[in-house]
């Protein structure tokens, strides 16, 4: 199958349908830090979406304009246009899975997109993977079915949430996690 995993500059779930035989590429305008440049296009992922044919399309538009522990910004991030051209942007790939009417998840951390667009399908945590750890993750789900469950543990806790400020936190919050990763390309793969 071949997968483009749109606004995904770690390369986790990439490497996780790479690992189960797939041809799967990353796309984000950052260069990429998983280690293989040969698996990445550095560019728009709604263009390279529409370039070529592909048979799934896995998106993690950037939520920083969208995510309710932005909220006390919400306001700025109105009045200045940010918070439409994230909402725009994240309707791009709704709009592809209508169009294209190819399997389609796309993720986000809860936010305005749950009013905006709809509800998530689903909403997931690192803790039902094998992460010791809370961070509610919502799936828009089209053509693909809920993820299960494949490694429940104890000991959660909030690390990413209380991650200290520095200039690679964004990056690092929205990294994914290995376990989903791989539920992601067994599952859906």
């Amino acid at each position: 199958m071949k997968i483009l995993v749109a606004c995904e500059e770690s390369q986790a779930v990439t490497i996780a349908f790479r690992n189960k035989g797939h041809e799967a590429f990353s796309c984000d305008l950052e260069p990429c830090s998983g280690g293989h440049p040969e698996w990445h296009i550095k560019g728009d992922a709604i263009k390279e979406a529409y370039k070529r044919k592909y048979d799934m399309l896995i998106a993690f538009p950037p939520c920083t304009d969208l995510a309710v522990s932005g909220a006390r910004w919400f306001k700025e991030k109105q009045a200045d246009g940010r918070q439409q051209k994230s909402i725009d942007f994240f309707m791009e790939f709704v709009r592809y899975g209508t169009l294209t009417n190819r399997p389609l998840a796309i993720e986000n951390p809860i936010g305005i997109m749950s009013t905006h667009y709809r509800k998530p399908d689903q909403i997931i945590q690192p803790w039902q993977f094998g992460h010791g750890e809370t961070k509610a993750t919502c799936l828009w789900l089209h053509g693909l079915p809920k993820l299960e469950p494949t490694n429940i543990v104890e000991g959660r806790e909030q690390r990413i949430w209380k991650m200290s400020p520095g200039p690679e936190r964004a990056k690092m919050r929205s990294k994914t996690f290995p376990g989903i990763a791989e539920a992601m390309a067994e599952q859906w793969g």
